[in-house]
């Protein structure tokens, strides 16, 4: 089956949720949801079978099928099957700011949203050329606009929205002006093409628009090319949550409803990172005249995100927006590896690999942790860290796995989150950047206060008097449970992991 038939199949079954929100009546709109689920993991099976399309075919010039590829459109299919699920379970809150409050008319549509995104970073995945990879972008941008002010009636939610669609707005402004000046530096938007366009000198008559002198690219970089370079690195910063555009995450990931900020802190980060893998692969190649350049916006990029990321999650008090803080520290581990590039050796990870390991184990960890807050804010009606007071009185199990789980997040060993920070630490020793390892250090020791804040909470504090037992729906609890134990599992056994980037 040709790999492009999963994009398709995906917009297929979002326009039948549709449909049947819109023409089969029940009180319930919880089969919509599971229906979605169902899809999303028989299209998950079909892409173990499907193949690069054929290179004569005209789509091969914007689409591409390989190892990455392949791994970026199964995460973005497991995640979005996860994020499904957590909603199934959210429905109580959707249904209390939607249309009829009480009644969940309405809500369906929440469920085939996170489809139509699902697509869209599959899409992204596969993007071959930057025209491509920007639709892709903006469907899975829109998308986000909705599910994060969904909540009509909450203030916070729409407040969020807003805040999000200026921001993501702005950043759609840098990426086209800078795929602007890419494309008026090298004559093309093919991403398979830019590598050999650095590499050799262009003439007049390598492009249909006409200039009376064109700039050689000499060894020393094109200023012109390097400013296209940092417009789409800013950019995409929105997509990653880095610095300079980080701004928006913690009041959008504070007011848009749980399941949207857990798919926002995990798909829509996974998906700008495979863009940026992508945009930057052909700048970082050997003998690139702007690879050292490149290399030190990332690595800039990397060290203001480490530490803003990290110290300012010190003193919050939401637990939503320490997971907001969390997404824009582990964000600066994340470009850290981008900065300290390294091509694929038959012994180590690649810096595209580290990256994908990274978002492999952030997965597993993050939407653990907001399929618990999710369940916190249904019987607790709080997201406060405070919530989590007594919780290993009021459901010892539930508070061992958030244990863990906020234990990978900081790093501790035998953990995945432990693996993923020691891949990016090595890479970093390995390139020398002494610099960004002193403040990875430095942010990885902030990680260990502020996640570890938590782990009081559920122990050492006690239940607030109103506090009663926590009882997790099936649905969360086999995630959670699953979660978890691929944790710990990873952290001791990476190999299922680095098998699937191979």
């Amino acid at each position: 089956m040709p790999a492009y038939y999963l994009e398709a199949l995906t917009v297929a079954l979002g326009i039948v949720l549709l449909m049947l929100e819109a023409f089969v009546s029940s009180a319930s709109k919880k089969f919509i949801g599971i229906s979605a689920a169902a899809g999303l993991a028989l299209i998950l099976i079909f892409s173990f079978f499907a193949t690069a399309p054929d290179a004569k075919l005209e789509l091969s010039r914007f689409y591409q099928y390989d190892g990455l590829a392949r791994f970026y459109k199964g995460f973005a299919l497991v995640c979005t099957i996860l994020v499904v699920l957590m909603s199934v379970d959210f429905r109580s809150i959707l249904s209390r700011f939607t249309d009829e409050p009480g009644t969940e008319k309405g809500t369906g549509e929440y469920y085939a949203l996170p489809v139509f995104a699902c697509a869209g970073m599959m899409w992204m995945a596969s993007a071959k050329d930057l025209a491509g990879a920007f639709v892709a972008l903006e469907l899975v941008t829109i998308t986000f606009y909705i599910l994060v002010s969904y909540l009509r009636r909450n203030v916070g939610s729409l407040e969020a929205g807003v805040k999000y669609l200026i921001l993501g707005a702005l950043s759609t402004g840098f990426l086209v002006y800078g795929i602007a000046w890419i494309y008026g530096s090298t004559g093309t938007m093919n991403l398979a093409a830019l590598a050999e366009r650095l590499m050799t000198p262009r003439s007049p008559l390598d492009s249909t628009v006409v200039v009376e002198a064109w700039a050689q690219l000499a060894p020393v970089a094109q200023p012109s090319l390097l400013f296209g370079i940092a417009l789409i690195l800013i950019a995409l910063g929105f997509k990653i949550g880095a610095v300079p555009m980080q701004v928006w995450i913690p009041d959008v990931y504070q007011g848009a409803p749980t399941p949207t900020t857990a798919f926002l802190s995990v798909g829509s980060k996974a998906a700008g990172f495979i863009l940026l893998i992508r945009f930057i692969t052909p700048f970082m190649q050997p003998g690139s005249p702007v690879a050292q350049h490149v290399a030190l916006m990332l690595a800039i990029m990397a060290g203001a995100t480490l530490l803003f990321g990290n110290l300012a999650a010190i003193g919050q008090t939401n637990f939503k927006r320490l997971l907001a803080y969390s997404s824009i520290a582990h964000a600066g581990f994340l470009v850290l590896a981008l900065a300290a590039w390294k091509d694929k050796t038959p012994t180590d990870l690649s810096s595209a690999e580290t990256v994908s390991f990274y978002l492999a184990t952030y997965l597993l960890m993050t939407l653990a942790s907001f399929f618990i807050l999710a369940q916190v804010r249904i019987q607790d009606g709080s997201e406060e860290i405070d919530a989590f007071n007594g919780l290993g009185k009021r459901n010892p199990t539930l508070a061992l796995g958030l244990t863990v789980i906020m234990a990978a997040l900081a790093g501790v060993p035998l953990t995945a989150g432990f693996l993923g920070k020691l891949f990016v630490f090595k890479l970093a020793v390995d390139a020398k950047l002494w610099w960004a390892v002193i403040l990875g250090f430095v942010g990885a020791a902030a990680g260990f206060y502020y996640y570890f804040k938590i782990i009081r909470a559920i122990w050492w504090e006690a239940p607030k008097a109103e506090a009663k037992p926590l009882v997790l729906p099936e649905i969360t609890r086999y995630c959670v449970v699953g979660l978890t134990v691929a944790v710990i599992v990873l952290g001791v056994w990476p190999e299922p992991v680095r098998m699937l980037l191979q």
